[in-house]
């Protein structure tokens, strides 16, 4: 599926694809290092690119990003919960569902489908074994951009 992006920038890990819906901001993907830059399309893009790579320089840096999310239920109150972790922190999968009185498996699926990584910050949310899944994956690329995104952090 061809995805139309608002802008894509450079990270230490490779590129990430913006989307804007509706003068939010609605997605973020990690994309692939040798994926083609794009200049931002418009002036919430712009501010969107300005904020993540002040957040690339300083993992304490404060988004003010009008956020759109898409989500079940569910899915929404675990990205809700995922987003009072301070940078620096992280929380096991299973802290998450003995809240929200559910399993680790369903907060972990729920992570994987975040639509705003790093806004909402599901790098941040781990197994009670290591480092979890993340992206809906458990090895390769999404678990070296999710460990750079914790070593970043870690300040």
């Amino acid at each position: 599926m061809e995805v139309n992006y608002d802008a894509k920038i450079a990270a230490p890990f490779g590129v990430l694809g913006i989307r804007i819906m509706e003068n939010c901001l609605s997605r973020i993907d990690f994309l692939p290092p040798a994926e083609s830059l794009l200049e931002p399309e418009s002036m919430l893009a712009r501010e969107v690119c300005d904020q993540l790579n002040a957040y690339l320089s300083d993992p304490g840096f404060r988004f003010e990003i009008p956020i759109r999310l898409s989500g079940t239920p569910f899915q929404m109150k675990v990205w809700k919960e995922i987003a009072r972790i301070p940078p620096g922190k992280t929380l096991q999968y299973g802290d998450i569902s003995k809240y929200l009185h559910s399993s680790p498996r369903a907060v972990g699926q729920a992570c994987g489908s975040n639509p705003i990584p790093i806004l909402i910050p599901c790098h941040r949310v781990v197994s009670a074994q290591g480092l979890g899944g993340f992206m809906h994956k458990g090895e390769g690329l999404p678990l070296s951009i999710k460990r750079w995104l914790i070593e970043h952090e870690s300040y």
